[in-house]
C-alpha cells in the first residue's frame, strides 16, 4: 500500500504505532524542505522509527525522482508532509496519489477546526480543494480505526 499522509508533527507515536502496521510500511519517507537539510532533527525522528522501516528526509524535489514513487516501488510506503501546501507542490511537479490522509493540522488564529485534531485556514482549505479537483480523495482520519465522518468543504 502506498499512503500519503499531512501531520504538522510527522513522526510521532501514532504515525509508528498506528499507521506503521495498518499500512504494512517498509519505508516512511519526510517530504519537508527545512528537514531534509537538517540532520540533528532527522536523527531524532528516527530514534522513533522501527529498525525494520527504512527512513528518507527529502525535499518535494528530491521526491519527485526517489524509486520508490515508480510503479513497482509504491508497495509499502508511507509519505508523510507537514503541510497542505507542500503536497500541493508536491502534486504540481508530478506525484500522482489517489487518496490523502488529512491526520493533524494544529489550530491557530484564523483557523476554523474541522475536526478535533484538523483545522483549516484559507491556504488550507485552497489547497484540499484544488486537491478535490484533480480527484484526489481526502480522507481526515488521525488513526485506522478513527471513523468520524469529516466533511470537507
Amino acid at each position: 500500500m502506498f499512503w500519503v499522509r499531512v501531520d504538522n508533527r510527522l513522526i510521532h507515536g501514532q504515525v509508528v504505532e498506528a499507521w506503521v502496521p495498518y499500512i504494512g510500511a517498509h519505508h516512511i519517507i519526510v517530504v519537508n524542505d527545512a528537514l531534509a537539510d537538517d540532520e540533528l532533527q532527522q536523527e531524532i525522528m528516527s530514534l522513533a522509527i522501527p529498525n525494520n522501516v527504512e527512513s528518507a528526509f527529502l525535499t518535494i524535489d528530491e521526491l519527485i525522482g526517489d524509486a520508490h514513487l515508480d510503479k513497482d516501488g509504491r508497495e509499502n510506503t508511507l509519505l508523510l508532509f507537514s503541510t497542505c501546501l507542500d503536497v500541493r507542490r508536491a502534486i504540481e511537479k508530478g506525484l500522482r496519489l489517489p487518496v490523502l490522509n488529512i491526520g493533524n493540522l494544529h489550530y491557530a488564529t484564523g483557523k476554523r477546526q474541522l475536526s478535533p485534531s484538523v483545522a483549516l485556514g484559507p491556504e488550507d482549505e485552497a489547497c484540499l480543494r484544488f486537491m478535490l479537483e484533480r480527484g484526489v480523495e481526502l480522507d481526515f482520519r488521525c488513526v485506522p480505526n478513527d471513523h468520524d465522518a469529516v466533511r470537507f468543504p
